[in-house]
Protein backbone atom coordinates (compact mmCIF):
# COMPACT_ATOMS: atom_id res chain seq x y z
CA UNK A 1 0.00 0.00 0.00
CA UNK A 2 1.49 3.41 -0.90
CA UNK A 3 1.84 6.13 1.80
CA UNK A 4 3.40 9.61 1.93
CA UNK A 5 5.89 10.41 -0.85
CA UNK A 6 5.75 7.57 -2.09
CA UNK A 7 1.93 7.63 -3.15
CA UNK A 8 2.72 11.13 -4.48
CA UNK A 9 5.38 10.08 -6.77
CA UNK A 10 3.63 6.71 -8.02
CA UNK A 11 0.34 8.82 -8.73
CA UNK A 12 1.62 11.73 -10.71
CA UNK A 13 4.05 8.94 -12.77
CA UNK A 14 1.15 6.73 -13.83
CA UNK A 15 -1.66 9.48 -13.67
CA UNK A 16 -3.12 7.73 -10.72
CA UNK A 17 -2.87 4.60 -12.58
CA UNK A 18 -1.29 3.81 -9.17
CA UNK A 19 -2.70 5.35 -6.13
CA UNK A 20 -6.03 6.85 -7.16
CA UNK A 21 -7.54 3.69 -5.92
CA UNK A 22 -6.45 3.01 -2.62
CA UNK A 23 -7.29 1.02 0.47
CA UNK A 24 -10.83 0.58 -0.93
CA UNK A 25 -11.72 4.09 -1.21
CA UNK A 26 -10.29 6.71 -3.82
CA UNK A 27 -8.02 9.71 -3.22
CA UNK A 28 -6.98 12.97 -5.35
CA UNK A 29 -3.54 14.82 -4.93
CA UNK A 30 -4.11 18.57 -3.07
CA UNK A 31 -1.01 20.78 -3.95
CA UNK A 32 -0.97 24.15 -1.70
CA UNK A 33 1.62 26.57 -1.58
CA UNK A 34 3.70 26.45 2.24
CA UNK A 35 1.97 29.65 4.51
CA UNK A 36 5.78 30.63 5.66
CA UNK A 37 7.61 28.59 2.75
CA UNK A 38 6.24 29.72 -0.48
CA UNK A 39 6.83 25.93 -1.31
CA UNK A 40 4.44 23.62 -3.17
CA UNK A 41 3.53 20.75 -0.95
CA UNK A 42 1.79 18.02 -2.35
CA UNK A 43 -0.69 15.70 -0.27
CA UNK A 44 -2.75 12.37 -0.68
CA UNK A 45 -6.22 12.43 0.98
CA UNK A 46 -9.85 10.82 0.28
CA UNK A 47 -11.92 12.56 -1.78
CA UNK A 48 -15.70 12.31 -2.76
CA UNK A 49 -17.37 14.76 -5.29
CA UNK A 50 -20.51 16.96 -4.34
CA UNK A 51 -21.84 17.71 -7.73
CA UNK A 52 -19.03 19.23 -9.34
CA UNK A 53 -16.52 20.30 -5.92
CA UNK A 54 -14.47 17.81 -4.83
CA UNK A 55 -14.78 16.84 -0.66
CA UNK A 56 -11.82 16.36 1.64
CA UNK A 57 -11.17 16.21 5.37
CA UNK A 58 -8.41 18.05 7.18
CA UNK A 59 -8.21 14.95 10.12
CA UNK A 60 -4.84 14.69 10.84
CA UNK A 61 -5.80 11.09 12.34
CA UNK A 62 -8.01 12.80 14.82
CA UNK A 63 -5.01 15.07 16.41
CA UNK A 64 -5.22 18.31 18.39
CA UNK A 65 -3.92 20.31 15.19
CA UNK A 66 -4.95 20.93 11.90
CA UNK A 67 -3.05 19.55 9.28
CA UNK A 68 -0.33 21.81 7.45
CA UNK A 69 -2.42 21.48 4.13
CA UNK A 70 -5.21 23.05 5.60
CA UNK A 71 -3.34 25.66 7.32
CA UNK A 72 -1.92 26.57 4.14
CA UNK A 73 -5.08 27.14 2.46
CA UNK A 74 -6.47 29.18 4.72
CA UNK A 75 -3.41 31.66 4.58
CA UNK A 76 -3.75 30.91 0.52
CA UNK A 77 -6.88 28.93 -0.94
CA UNK A 78 -5.65 28.70 -4.36
CA UNK A 79 -4.51 25.29 -4.81
CA UNK A 80 -4.07 22.79 -7.62
CA UNK A 81 -5.49 19.10 -7.63
CA UNK A 82 -4.65 16.32 -9.53
CA UNK A 83 -7.84 13.12 -9.59
CA UNK A 84 -6.28 10.95 -11.91
CA UNK A 85 -4.65 12.33 -14.97
CA UNK A 86 -7.15 15.46 -15.06
CA UNK A 87 -5.21 18.35 -13.28
CA UNK A 88 -6.76 21.61 -12.14
CA UNK A 89 -6.28 24.95 -10.12
CA UNK A 90 -9.58 25.12 -7.40
CA UNK A 91 -10.48 27.41 -4.61
CA UNK A 92 -10.34 25.80 -1.21
CA UNK A 93 -13.00 26.35 1.29
CA UNK A 94 -14.12 24.98 4.31
CA UNK A 95 -17.73 24.00 4.09
CA UNK A 96 -20.43 25.90 6.12
CA UNK A 97 -22.25 24.82 8.78
CA UNK A 98 -25.09 24.10 7.39
CA UNK A 99 -23.13 22.11 4.69
CA UNK A 100 -20.98 20.25 6.96
CA UNK A 101 -23.20 17.40 8.35
CA UNK A 102 -24.39 16.04 4.96
CA UNK A 103 -20.75 16.16 3.68
CA UNK A 104 -19.42 14.63 6.71
CA UNK A 105 -21.79 11.33 6.44
CA UNK A 106 -20.57 11.37 2.62
CA UNK A 107 -16.81 11.18 4.30
CA UNK A 108 -17.56 8.57 6.42
CA UNK A 109 -19.16 6.48 4.63
CA UNK A 110 -16.19 5.91 2.60
CA UNK A 111 -14.02 6.03 5.89
CA UNK A 112 -15.63 5.45 8.52
CA UNK A 113 -12.39 6.01 10.96
CA UNK A 114 -13.33 9.84 10.56
CA UNK A 115 -15.76 9.23 13.21
CA UNK A 116 -12.97 7.52 15.46
CA UNK A 117 -10.49 10.36 14.61
CA UNK A 118 -13.37 13.42 16.01
CA UNK A 119 -13.47 11.95 18.97
CA UNK A 120 -9.87 12.03 19.58
CA UNK A 121 -9.62 15.85 19.59
CA UNK A 122 -11.91 18.81 21.07
CA UNK A 123 -11.64 20.92 17.62
CA UNK A 124 -14.27 19.93 15.05
CA UNK A 125 -12.55 18.75 12.29
CA UNK A 126 -12.82 20.40 8.87
CA UNK A 127 -14.78 19.66 5.58
CA UNK A 128 -13.03 21.12 2.94
CA UNK A 129 -14.80 21.83 -0.42
CA UNK A 130 -12.43 22.03 -3.66
CA UNK A 131 -14.03 24.20 -6.02
CA UNK A 132 -12.77 24.26 -9.50
CA UNK A 133 -11.80 27.18 -10.85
Amino acid sequence: MLYGKEHVARYQETDGAEGHDWNGTVTLLLTTTGRRTGKERTTPLIYQLDGDAHVIVASKGGDDDHPLWYKNIQANPEVKVQVKGDKFTARARTATPEERPALWSKMTAVWPDYDEYQTKTNREIPVVVLERV
